[in-house]
C-alpha cells in the first residue's frame, strides 16, 4: 500500500482507459484516479489497458453500483490535489487509510490490507533488518514506506524515486542494497524474471501510525453519498464471491487480512 505526503504537488493527469461498470445509460458516471505503476495492484498493457487487482474491484464496484467509471492516470505525488480540484472522483490506488491523509480527504472501509517488507539480492550478505545498518534503501517517494524506512531504519542511507520501476531497475543493477515495499508488490516481482536477481529478506512490523489500517478508496471531504455507495459496493462484493474470485485471480492468501 502507498500514500502521498507531498499534498501541495501539480497534478498530471491523463485519460488512459475508459470501461463500463455495467450496461446502464441512466446510470450514474463517475472518473476513477489511479497511479497505473504498482503491479500487480495497478499497471497499464502494451494496448493501453488497466490492468490489476485494484483496477478488478474498481470494475466490479462501478458494476455493482451500476454506474459508468472512466479511470485516467495521475503521477502519484499529484493524485490528491488532482482529487481535490474535481479531476476525478476517487482515488483507488493502493492509498493507506492514516490519519494524515484523513484530513485531506474521506476514505472508505478498507478494501485489503497487507504489510511492508524488505527485499535485497539473492547474493547479499544481510541475514535480518539489523543487517542493514549503513546500508542503502531505496523507495519511492512519498508513500508509506518511504516514511516507514525514515522513521525505522534511522541507521540506513534512504535512497526515493518517482516510481516503484525505478527502485526494482537500481537493485537489479547493484546501486542500492535493499528496497522496501508492500510485501505483495515485492513478493511477486521477486517470483518474477524482471525480479530474479533478489529474494524477500523479511516482512515488517505494521506501523499502524505511519501504515494505516488499510488500503482504502479516497474520497472528497463531505462526499459521503459517495463514499457509502462504495462502502456497500465493497461489502457486496465480499458478500457475493466477486471480491474473492479477483483475490484468487492475483493471490494465494487472505489479502482483505482480519
Amino acid at each position: 500500500m502507498r500514500i502521498s505526503t507531498r499534498i501541495l504537488a501539480a497534478a498530471s493527469v491523463a485519460a488512459m482507459s475508459l470501461f463500463a461498470g455495467a450496461a446502464m445509460a441512466d446510470g450514474e458516471k463517475y472518473v476513477i484516479g489511479t497511479d497505473s505503476t504498482y503491479p500487480p495492484f495497478e499497471y497499464v498493457d502494451a494496448s493501453g489497458q488497466f490492468l490489476g487487482f485494484d483496477m478488478d474491484i474498481a470494475r466490479a464496484l462501478c458494476a455493482e453500483m451500476k454506474a459508468d467509471c472512466t479511470i485516467v492516470s495521475s503521477d502519484w505525488d499529484g493524485i490528491i490535489p488532482a482529487l481535490q480540484a474535481k479531476k476525478f472522483d476517487m482515488i483507488i490506488s493502493s492509498m493507506s487509510i492514516t490519519p494524515e491523509r484523513s484530513k485531506l480527504v474521506d476514505f472508505t472501509n478498507k478494501y485489503y490490507n497487507t504489510p511492508p517488507a524488505i527485499a535485497v539480492p539473492k547474493d547479499s550478505t544481510v541475514t535480518d533488518v539489523a543487517g542493514l545498518k549503513g546500508k542503502t534503501i531505496g523507495a519511492q517517494t512519498s508513500t508509506t514506506h518511504s516514511n516507514y524506512a525514515e522513521k525505522h531504519l534511522p541507521d540506513t542511507e534512504l535512497k526515493l524515486y518517482p516510481t516503484a520501476d525505478e527502485y526494482k531497475l537500481d537493485i537489479t543493477n547493484g546501486r542500492v542494497d535493499a528496497v522496501i515495499d508492500d510485501i505483495v508488490v515485492l513478493s511477486q516481482w521477486v517470483k518474477s524474471d524482471a525480479g530474479a536477481c533478489c529474494k524477500i529478506l523479511t516482512p515488517l512490523p505494521v506501523d499502524k501510525e505511519i501504515n494505516g489500517v488499510g488500503a482504502g478508496i479516497a474520497v472528497r471531504k463531505g462526499d459521503d453519498a459517495l463514499r457509502e455507495k462504495l462502502n456497500t459496493a465493497i461489502a457486496a462484493i465480499r458478500t457475493s464471491g466477486e471480491y474473492k474470485k479477483i483475490q484468487d485471480k492475483y493471490f494465494d492468501f487472505n489479502v482483505y487480512g482480519e
